[in-house]
């Protein structure tokens, strides 16, 4: 596949804060922004000023940090929440409001005028106190808005001085390859404003309620999306969004995008993992403990031999190494394997063949054996050959 032109969002620290009980605090905050700009990340959403004196707070420190990566803060369409993040010195805003009917009448007793208004308004002060201010509108709940709102909207934002809108698909609503897919939602909108002469960069924000979320945003990517928004661990409402390791995964393989620090992507992991209280699940792609782990017996036989008879993702480009799991699905060459790898050979055939039936009467408990484990099971395993002998 051809090299495409994208931008990375990660909202781990907005979006993932929406996690229910989820919170980093300030210094933790400042050591995941270091991971993420260190890893190559182009926008890192650091919250809503708005919100908390704290989280105004941290926001300025990172924004007053000099990252590589562009440093950004969320606000509604509500003077105050812009003027706290114009004060804390982001180059990035991130402005939203809903232009769905039913929101509309139902929320706000608002029509689409009124609303049209106060995007309007709130962008041009944005733009007027920084023009150098890197400006995003997010008609809120987008894919389920009535389009000719959201159209009306969005021209309005962008003849305004909003530089990026934002498809939002806030309840994980998408499905590829159904009549309410990414790839027809972004076209239409791309050609829609190439009609008016207009030329935003089409960001897209897919949760993950069905699922579907990393294959929405690839399906908005085909259809020409610009940035696509994710965080670790693909925290955030409900059941997040687009995880970050996987996107990277994907973009870097398929894509033949480079320049990300890709073995940085675990100590950022096991770092959001550990301040957040969410576990990197053991299956999980990429970071996960058992995602280069083979445990099949013809797994690992295969794979010893040639790594690629059963990966498609060199475990090295991730700074991850292969490993070969040892439990009741072990055969014969998982336990040489193994055995070489602590330096033992030369065992007899008879040998070996106890050591597998002690590792596999072990697996049978629901454990794995240790590395650290085989040099003692390999004695008692002789000392019980010369016992039945």
């Amino acid at each position: 596949m051809g090299t495409v032109n994208i931008k990375i969002l990660d909202s781990t620290l907005r979006e993932g804060e929406q996690t229910p009980g989820v919170y980093f605090d300030s210094h933790i905050k400042l050591a995941i922004a270091e991971l993420l700009d260190e890893i190559g990340i182009d926008i890192i959403e650091t919250g809503h000023p708005a919100v908390t004196d704290e989280i105004y707070s941290t926001v300025k420190m990172l924004a007053g940090k000099q990252f590589k990566s562009v440093i950004g803060a969320h606000a509604r369409s509500v003077r105050k929440d812009i003027e706290l993040a114009l004060d804390c010195g982001v180059g990035f805003l991130g402005i939203f409001y809903c232009v769905s009917d039913e929101r509309l009448n139902g929320v706000f007793k608002k029509d689409l005028q009124d609303a049209i208004e106060k995007i309007v308004t709130s962008i041009e002060f944005a733009k007027k106190e920084n023009p150098g201010l890197l400006i995003r509108y997010t008609p809120e709940d987008t894919v389920r808005s009535e389009y000719k709102n959201v159209i009306t909207a969005a021209v309005a934002a962008v003849e305004a001085g909003a530089d990026i809108i934002s498809i939002a698909d806030t309840t994980g609503f998408m499905v590829p390859g159904t009549s309410k897919n990414m790839y027809d939602y972004v076209t239409r909108l791309k050609e829609d404003f190439d009609k008016r002469s207009l030329n935003p960069l089409i960001a897209v924000h897919c949760h993950n309620d069905r699922g579907l979320a990393l294959a929405n945003a690839l399906d908005a990517l085909r259809g020409g999306a610009n940035i696509i928004d994710a965080s670790v661990l693909g925290l955030g409402e409900r059941a997040g969004i687009v995880d970050l390791a996987q996107l990277l995964a994907v973009l870097t393989l398929e894509y033949n995008i480079t320049g990300w620090k890709l073995d940085k992507l675990s100590d950022l992991y096991n770092l959001v993992s550990t301040h957040s209280g969410v576990p990197v699940p053991v299956n999980s792609p990429i970071v996960g403990k058992n995602a280069f782990t083979h445990c099949a017996g013809v797994h690992t036989h295969a794979a010893a031999i040639n790594p690629m008879h059963y990966e498609s993702i060199n475990p090295e480009l991730f700074g991850k190494e292969r490993h070969f799991a040892l439990d009741h699905m072990s055969g014969i060459a998982s336990v040489r394997f193994a055995l070489k790898q602590v330096g033992i050979s030369d065992l007899e055939p008879e040998t070996e063949l106890l050591v597998l039936e002690r590792i596999k009467s072990i697996g049978q408990r629901g454990r794995i054996v240790e590395l650290s484990e085989l040099p003692h099971i390999v004695e008692t395993s002789k000392h019980y050959k010369r016992i039945i002998k």
